[in-house]
């Protein structure tokens, strides 16, 4: 489990984000108040979705508005959004600090999750699991032998 988690609150803008996600080199956050309740979770899969090109535009209309300068706007304006506006609030899927290995597998499998954020009985984020997690535990346990 990762214990140094960076977090995001739903105020932050989606440029604040960025900035997290780039300087350390993470795909996703979780979202918490300002007592550090888990309140969302938000990725950058979830940013980019937010960012494409509306699709309703022809190919040659969106090399118009890249060409024009016009895209940049649009991005520069949606920078600005609060990420409680995109994050995801409903049905976030997490883990205790005691869950055992096996549930914690069989929820980053079923779901195609890449992290899982672990919530204590308060409902505060103390850190995250990851799928590297994982493997290195099962590494070290199996191969380690």
């Amino acid at each position: 489990m990762i214990r140094k988690v960076y977090t995001v609150n739903p105020t932050n803008s989606i440029k604040d984000l960025l900035v997290i996600l780039q300087k350390n080199q993470i795909g996703g956050v979780p979202v918490v108040d300002d007592d550090n309740h888990l309140i969302g979770i938000i990725s950058d899969g979830d940013v980019l979705r937010y960012l494409s090109p509306n699709p309703v535009a022809g190919l040659a209309d969106l090399v118009y508005i890249i060409e024009d300068g016009k895209m940049e706007d649009v991005l520069r304006e949606k920078l600005q959004t609060k990420v409680k506006a995109i994050m995801r609030k409903r049905n976030i899927v997490k883990v205790s600090p005691d869950e055992n290995f096996e549930t914690a597998i069989r929820i980053l499998s079923k779901h195609h999750f890449k992290k899982l954020p672990v919530v204590d009985d308060a409902g505060r984020v103390v850190g995250v699991l990851s799928r590297g997690d994982i493997i290195n535990n099962i590494a070290a346990k199996m191969i380690g032998e």
